[in-house]
């Protein structure tokens, strides 16, 4: 099975933007596989969740306070169209696997943006 990537991010504090995230999945009857730290600043989830329940999910991502990039709101719209389209329960029941990455930009500041920049590429 693909894992389909969604890119995110918080201007929230992780301690808070964390809880209410891993909650949402649960609630919408995802399983989370994998959690893990990528960096300082950027976290990764992988999970499954059956496709009657991804307008739930899309949803609660979105109200837990993250924000998604543009591609990360195409790849959740395009399962929601998918699944306004399979009417039958096996269709519905299908099993869809997600990596959502989460940048936290709060302990970001402009020197250490524009610090980043003048770092040599």
């Amino acid at each position: 099975m693909q894992s389909l990537e969604i890119q995110s991010f918080s201007y929230q504090e992780r301690s808070g933007v964390l809880p209410s995230l891993t909650n949402a999945f649960a609630d919408c009857g995802g399983w989370v596989l994998d959690r893990r730290t990528l960096s300082a600043t950027t976290m990764e989830f992988r999970i499954e969740i059956q496709l009657r329940a991804i307008v739930d999910l899309y949803a609660a991502i979105i109200a837990s306070g993250l924000e998604l990039t543009r591609s990360g709101h195409l790849t959740l719209s395009e399962l929601c169209t998918c699944r306004q389209h399979f009417r039958r329960s096996a269709d519905l029941g299908q099993v869809v696997a997600l990596r959502i990455e989460i940048s936290f930009l709060e302990d970001i500041t402009l020197h250490s943006l524009l610090m980043t920049a003048a770092l040599p590429a």
